[in-house]
């Protein structure tokens, strides 16, 4: 065990970056030992904490109580944390073996913690005593935040119960990892060869080319079509055979279900059914009435009747008009090539060619004024310029693919701040998607300060041969949102690991900080910062520049019963679940359709099976989160706007939201930037609803 590599950095001795997983060194069969090691001394620790709170005389402390969980913590973070990433990004046999063997053991040790009465009972006399009182207010939000989890995790059930709900916890990770696994392998399994180009017609040049590289990747001949979204997205926004839209179509909507190509061979279904039973279990023997209650807990919405009814009035707002979206589209495309059986086939091919005609710019158009080194650097800039930080490349570290990169943040003096590894391109053993997760949290530890380090993963098209990868304006935007969560986890200034970031933040105010990142991409100054085209070093055109602006709401209507759709049937799938008559997961679907949906898919479609967000992801019954953040992040873009983009209202963004991390309430912290609650106003404007 000598040479394994997690184990050399699980416990480090100086809080500094040599400390960052040996990406070069660690594999799969260093996990399971690895993670043993730490789970073991993760028990001795509490073994240790319990007998010192059992002796006479005992006064919990913070140092006694909480430091050695958060010390534990730590150690099987850095520990799993590795692990789990390269799940995502090299799902090899090897490393999906490695995850599924220590899920459970996790799984277990977190249960054990956070089933221990004698533990409960010592956050609870640490609540109560007289050093409560001068706490900070991160320290206070910690302990009352663990007294909180101890009871939604059956602290307080007989023993039968809390058996049983373990079993309900071990289950479902594994059936939530067994869930994103079909996922990929669905993606991963289907291709479409073609050796005459001419039934690619009407593809970018661009599209073409990935598809050609894919094709030579596998030794073939022409181009290979496939389900990753820039693949997927070449041929169902661009392709003028109205089969092949129809074909690709199919396999993209059916992806790990009974239905399409694939049919059958990884099937999520019988998994959604499982999982949504075991969580209306958990949430009955905690005394909840629905699983949708129990998510609620530790969000900023009150109650699901609230998220509701929230969800039902936006509806009212966008409705109509994505109706007429829906009409106008129609219309379209029976003047342009008489199709009178409009399908979702048809959406994305023909919103491209309407956004063409209307606004006479398409994405591809924009795609080489987005070069993807200069849209990052520009990136940097606005952060610089709004945070007062500095960002920097940064040699020397250990990555897991050669297109990863490493950046170093540093305050305005030059301090290390922060770290974050960066892997922009999509890859057949990679996770769709995109995503920024915790590679370290920030903490005061006893050996110094632990600085954060943060994974920012996206599937952007890879380079071509001769030319940077080329970003569309949406590619932007997902670039965006994910370095806006990246700097919510980098720029805190919370001490304490348990709502140091993203940690111990409402799940429905954790999009703010993303959210409201993808506003700069359609301000025209931080645009023409670092839009130039790849060849000429032309900048973006401003008639171009206004034209990506009033893109903003093209289709919004269209856009917003989209989300509202996924975010209640999200909701009600957990709210309404009846143990007798099962998941109802089409039905539940079905009823959803009729309220927010304006274009029906076949019957065929399974959007269900391949929603990882909430089936495996951590958005059970919070998906509204999404638009909910929208709310806040027009909000909190308002108020820059409010005043003409002041640099200390970048710098009040910065100390309230993104330092706090979850020290303070979601809502306190919102209401000590804007001076308010939010404000669904700036929403509905940004979106053309009004």
């Amino acid at each position: 065990m000598n040479d394994n590599a997690l184990l050399a950095t699980a416990s480090p001795t100086t809080p500094d970056t040599d400390t960052l997983p040996a990406f070069d060194r660690i594999r799969p069969e260093d996990a399971e030992p690895a993670i043993d090691a730490a789970l073991a001394q993760g028990r001795d620790g509490l073994a240790a904490l319990l007998a010192e709170a059992r002796s006479p005389g005992w006064r919990p402390t913070w140092e006694g109580v909480v430091e050695p969980l958060e010390e534990a913590g730590d150690r099987i973070a850095r520990t799993w944390g590795p692990v789990a990433h390269l799940f995502g990004v090299t799902s090899t046999p090897g490393w999906r073996q490695a995850h599924n063997a220590c899920l459970p053991k996790l799984t277990s040790y977190s249960l054990e913690v956070s089933q221990n009465a004698e533990l409960l009972r010592a956050y609870d006399a640490l609540a109560a005593s007289p050093a409560y009182a001068g706490f900070s207010a991160a320290r206070k939000k910690v302990i009352e935040d663990a007294r909180r989890d101890f009871k939604l995790a059956g602290v307080a059930l007989p023993a039968a119960q809390k058996e049983r709900f373990k079993t309900v916890q071990l289950r479902l990770s594994e059936l939530q990892s067994k869930f994103e696994e079909n996922l990929i392998d669905s993606v991963q399994a289907f291709r479409k060869h073609v050796t005459d180009e001419t039934l690619l017609a009407g593809m970018t040049g661009q599209g073409k080319a990935a598809a050609r590289e894919k094709a030579r990747a596998k030794g073939l001949d022409g181009f290979l079509l496939t389900l990753d979204f820039p693949g997927y997205d070449a041929v169902a926004s661009h392709a003028d055979r109205r089969e092949l839209r129809r074909e690709l179509y199919e396999a993209y909507a059916t992806r790990a279900s009974d239905e399409g190509p694939l049919a059958g061979q990884f099937d999520n279904t019988p998994l959604m059914d499982e999982i949504l039973a075991l969580r209306h279990e958990e949430a009955t023997l905690l005394g909840f009435r629905n699983y949708a209650e129990v998510s609620l807990a530790t969000k900023m919405a009150d109650s699901p009747d609230e998220v509701e009814r929230f969800l039902l009035d936006l509806n009212v707002r966008a409705r109509p008009r994505a109706l007429a979206e829906l009409d106008e589209l129609r219309r379209f495309a029976f003047e342009r090539d008489k199709v009178s059986d409009f399908g979702p086939w048809d959406t994305l091919y023909y919103s491209e060619k309407l956004k063409q005609q209307k606004l006479a710019f398409s994405e591809e158009e924009l795609r080489p004024y987005f070069p993807a080194e200069r849209v990052i650097d520009g990136m940097f800039a606005l952060v610089r310029r709004l945070y007062g930080v500095e960002i920097e490349r940064v040699g020397g570290i250990a990555t897991w693919h050669r297109d990863v990169t490493t950046y170093a943040v540093r305050d305005a003096a030059g301090a290390h701040i922060g770290l974050f590894y960066l892997d922009p391109y999509a890859r057949d053993d990679k996770r769709g998607g995109a995503w920024m997760d915790e590679c370290i949290t920030r903490r005061r530890a006893r050996i110094g300060l632990q600085r954060p380090v943060a994974y920012l993963t996206c599937n952007f098209a890879p380079p071509l041969p001769g030319q940077p990868a080329l970003l569309t304006h949406n590619e932007v935007l997902t670039l965006f949102h994910e370095f806006g969560h990246g700097l919510h986890h980098l720029l805190t200034q919370v001490d304490e690991a348990a709502v140091s970031g993203i940690h111990g933040v409402a799940r429905d105010a954790v999009e703010l900080p993303s959210q409201f990142m993808e506003n700069w991409c359609f301000h025209g100054p931080t645009l023409r910062a670092f839009a130039q085209h790849w060849k000429t070093g032309e900048p973006l055109p401003d008639a171009l520049l206004e034209k990506v602006r009033a893109s903003r709401t093209f289709q919004s209507g269209l856009a917003t019963v989209r989300q509202i759709e996924f975010a209640l049937f999200d909701l009600r799938l957990h709210r309404d679940h009846d143990a007798r008559t099962g998941a109802r997961v089409r039905d539940t679907l079905d009823a959803v359709r009729r309220i927010a949906s304006v274009l029906v898919p076949p019957a065929y479609n399974r959007m269900p099976q391949s929603f990882a967000h909430v089936f495996a992801g951590g958005y059970a019954a919070g998906y509204y989160g999404y638009k909910w953040a929208e709310v806040l992040s027009a909000d909190a873009f308002a108020a820059f706007e409010e005043s003409r983009f002041a640099p200390e209202t970048g710098h009040r963004f910065r100390d309230t939201v993104l330092a706090q991390g979850g020290s303070r309430d979601a809502m306190d912290l919102f209401v000590a930037f804007r001076g308010r609650k939010p404000d669904i106003t700036p929403l509905l404007k940004q979106a053309g609803l009004t």
